[in-house]
């Protein structure tokens, strides 16, 4: 599958806006029958384009309040020593994104914590503890202005 049409697009779309729904539910909101419309998820699936499904937990409900960026500055960037720190990021429950970064620094966390003492016990012993770790830069969040996983689809989708 190396192209998308009008169906997989919607259905893309409809999926990230409620992976909950039914085959029928979906199939009617795409305009297609139920059957063709569980071939083509399947083959979305197989294709990698769905990488998975899962709810989508308030942080602030479970006590998970404070959400920080956190910079981390390698000693040296070496691939070997890059791939050390990779792993035991991964490793990390706390550590709900972690991207390798160009410019000042070398990965960008974002890490979810009970309150600011847990968090300062958390960087202290975890962070500042991980391999290869020279520097860490830390900001917090104030408030969520959009929080959305879904990406947009409109440049999918061809314009005549």
């Amino acid at each position: 599958m190396d192209t998308l049409d009008k169906f997989d697009v919607a259905i893309l779309r409809e999926l990230q806006a409620d992976a909950r729904l039914t085959n029928a539910e979906l199939a009617q909101r795409v305009g297609l029958s139920a059957a063709p419309c569980w071939r083509r998820v399947r083959a979305l699936e197989e294709a990698g384009f769905i990488k998975g499904y899962r709810a989508e937990i308030d942080r602030h409900k479970i006590g998970l309040g404070v959400l920080a960026f956190v910079r981390l500055d390698a000693t040296r960037n070496t691939a070997s020593l890059a791939l050390e720190m990779e792993e035991a990021i991964r490793k990390i429950p706390e550590v709900v994104s972690c991207h390798y970064i160009s410019g000042t620094g070398t990965f960008e966390l974002q890490v979810v914590a009970r309150d600011l003492d847990s968090f300062s016990q958390f960087a202290r012993n975890v962070l500042l503890n991980l391999p290869n770790v020279k520097d860490m830069h830390t900001s917090f969040s104030l408030g969520e202005v959009k929080a959305s996983g879904a990406l947009p689809l409109a440049h999918l989708v061809a314009r005549p």
